[in-house]
């Protein structure tokens, strides 16, 4: 059998995950900003992560246009609250307006405009049910050890990029320290540029 392997398996991932306009203009967004969202494949793979842990509460670090955002929201439970950070505030208004195109109340969304290592310390321990890291993959090894202050047991992180980026030191050794950690269970899904994810035990 031929034309099937690792970048056809990508196409058809994205082809299955139908998007809807409110999506697709969050994407148009996104490139005119210069910003790289998570591709439709990952998104799907978020909305349905976020549903299969039944998610409340979740922290996203980099809003972008409100691609990845949208796409948690849906599948967190009706009464589930995102709470976004991101260095540039102009972005964080432009995903707030696409949230609320796409049926979510104001209330569903904290927008905290800032640095993700200056704003994680701020929130709760242990009150998280999901994180997804989409910022600088140089502070991966910081967004897990605050990932997991904030996560319940059972609660989920998740690091994008993490495949189309291995030939890079720092995101060999996150998924190297994500597999070895004692206190997750790891997989890495190769949807989009790759999606790490592990769950706190």
């Amino acid at each position: 059998m031929t034309g099937y392997g690792p970048s056809s398996d990508r196409r058809l991932a994205d082809a299955y995950a139908v998007e809807d306009e409110v999506l697709q203009y969050a994407r148009s967004q996104s490139e005119l900003a210069t910003v790289r969202p998570v591709s439709p494949a990952s998104g799907a793979a978020l909305a349905v992560l976020a549903a299969a842990v039944g998610a409340r509460s979740v922290v996203e670090i980099g809003t972008g246009a409100g691609v990845s955002g949208i796409c948690l929201l849906r599948g967190m439970r009706p009464d589930g609250i995102l709470t976004t950070v991101d260095i540039q505030p102009g972005l964080q208004r432009q995903a707030r307006e696409l949230f609320s195109d796409a049926g979510f109340a104001p209330s569903r969304a904290r927008c905290i405009p800032g640095a993700a290592l200056e704003v994680l310390p701020r929130l709760a321990d242990g009150q998280y049910d999901l994180v997804f890291c989409d910022g600088d993959p140089a502070e991966s090894p910081e967004y897990l050890a605050e990932s997991l202050r904030l996560l319940r047991p059972g609660g989920m992180v998740c690091f994008e990029g993490t495949v189309s980026a291995l030939d890079e030191v720092a995101t060999r050794d996150l998924v190297r320290t994500v597999r070895e950690h004692e206190a997750l269970l790891s997989a890495l899904l190769p949807v989009g540029d790759g999606l790490l994810c592990a769950v706190r035990r």
